[in-house]
């Protein structure tokens, strides 16, 4: 098979520059100094369109013919045959981009984070419009590079999730949107008091907690960092470079849970198949397959009783001052209250959901042209008011508060609630393969979920649709059910029952 190993041998480079471009990202979101952003723009807008050039050449195309006919016959679930049928999937839609728009989509974002940062620091959308309005008119442009789809989110949608459909999301939150919305009116005006979660958590003593959830939790010595950011993300260069961050607000022990959700993407990267690391294979699945790992060890596990049975000493004695006459009922009643918020990433379990279906829904407006950039501060807070009830103060608690559209990131907001969803199957579905599992959790040990995980989901990388992946993991597609029995037997049984 020499076509499909010079195939092989042609695809690693691209992985090589797609990493490093994620570490010139990281290092821009964390330690970069500012004043560095336009070098960092060139050089991410030039990796872009290195990586993009060698995928879409015309020897790529011709290796990846041969090898087609190499591979033909196979075992279709084999690593051969699924790389080839992978590669063809993205060579055929990345030969429709010039690399030139790549590498200004690349450098674009790299551009706006600056502006954004300042902008929601100053609650000031007007500063940022330019650069929103320069990155839209970028994916506007991206998606006129493809003819006959049935809605033009479908393309960057793709991006994210690829092989799932507008139609097929609109479908499913519907679904959701019918149930969360009179369940949030049921539990929004609960007595419980989650004012001791509010008050003096220095920074340095998060810090603390947060590298110890992510030792506890379990990762191989040396292959991680924590760092602080603005907005928390995850990223890396390999299995054994996982570079997690959060965001350490001095008035809440928000991070704590920021720092979970992030470590499940990086367990995720940590535990993908390494004998496929240089090959588009080797990668994650989706970034809804991604969110559903971040998503269940924030609140399958980050949320329950077992683990705070077993964590809450640890805290209660890091804070005395605030947690020290607060017992463990009223601190997990108090982290698992349901009150509609400002704040995605510090929303509860049942009104997380509306969050996502909100920008879900505008960046579909954006696509389509049914809302002006300058008038998407009125329509966010619009949408906040009719689907949580909360009136937004300012647009650094509004618009402004997520950094993924100055990153040109439209079409990411879905995966987290999919992921969401997909992630009580998942953890369903490791319940009934490990009965010992919720006892393993109040005990602090990690190791049988890591390896679950591992081996029904990290190890499939990116070689079957995110929808198969969750079907070989689970035995079943994303299904609303079990999301919504899950919160309504948790929230209506009450939380510590």
């Amino acid at each position: 098979m020499d076509s499909l190993q010079a195939l092989k041998d042609r695809l690693a480079p691209i992985v090589d520059v797609q990493r490093v471009a994620r570490l010139l990202s990281w290092d821009l979101q964390t330690v970069m100094p500012p004043a560095g952003a336009q070098h960092r723009a060139e050089q991410l807008g030039t990796l872009q369109q290195l990586a993009h050039e060698r995928l879409t050449d015309a020897e790529t195309g011709r290796l990846l013919e041969a090898a087609e006919r190499e591979v033909d016959g196979l075992d279709p679930d084999s690593d051969d045959v699924t790389l080839v049928r992978l590669v063809r999937r993205d060579y055929d839609k990345a030969v429709r981009v010039p690399s030139e728009l790549r590498a200004e989509m690349a450098r674009a974002a790299a551009e706006a984070r600056p502006v954004w940062v300042r902008a929601k620091e100053a609650s000031d959308f007007a500063a940022f419009l330019p650069a929103l309005e320069h990155n839209v008119d970028l994916r506007l442009r991206y998606i006129e590079c493809f003819e006959g789809v049935d809605e033009p989110y479908d393309i960057l949608l793709d991006d994210f999730e690829p092989q799932t459909s507008t139609a097929e999301v609109r479908a499913l939150f519907d679904e959701l949107k019918g149930a969360l919305v009179p369940l949030i009116a049921e539990l929004r005006d609960g007595d419980t008091d989650d004012s001791f979660l509010t008050g003096s958590f220095p920074p340095d003593r998060q810090e603390r907690l947060a590298k110890g959830v992510v030792d506890l939790f379990g990762m191989r010595p040396g292959s991680w960092r924590l760092d602080p950011t603005v907005h928390p993300f995850a990223s890396g260069a390999g299995v054994d470079d996982v570079r997690i961050t959060t965001s350490y607000d001095p008035a809440t022990i928000k991070s704590l849970f920021s720092t979970m959700h992030e470590y499940g993407h990086g367990l995720y990267n940590h535990q993908l198949p390494r004998d496929l690391e240089r090959l588009p294979t080797g990668g994650p699945c989706s970034l809804g397959i991604h969110e559903s790992q971040s998503r269940l060890w924030e609140n399958l596990v980050g949320r329950s009783v077992p683990f705070w049975r077993f964590f809450y000493p640890r805290v209660r004695e890091t804070y005395p001052e605030q947690l020290g006459d607060v017992d463990l009922d009223r601190f997990l009643a108090a982290i698992n209250k349901v009150k509609p918020s400002l704040i995605r990433i510090k929303a509860d379990e049942v009104t997380y959901g509306m969050h996502v279906i909100l920008r879900f829904e505008l960046e579909q407006d954006i696509v389509n042209g049914r809302v002006a950039l300058t008038d998407l501060p009125e329509a966010w807070n619009a949408k906040m008011s009719e689907y949580l009830g909360v009136e937004v103060p300012d647009d650094a608690h509004g618009v402004l508060q997520d950094t993924h559209w100055s990153g040109g990131m439209i079409g990411y907001f879905p995966t987290y609630l999919l992921g969401t969803v997909m992630s009580v199957q998942i953890w369903q579905k490791a319940a009934e393969d490990l009965p010992e599992l919720e006892d393993a959790v109040g005990r602090g040990e990690f190791a049988p979920l890591r390896d679950w995980l591992g081996e029904h989901v990290h190890r499939l990388g990116r070689k079957f649709s995110p929808q198969e992946t969750l079907r070989r993991a689970t035995g079943s597609e994303i299904d609303a059910k079990p999301y919504l029995a899950y919160l309504e037997s948790k929230y209506r049984a009450g939380v510590a029952a």
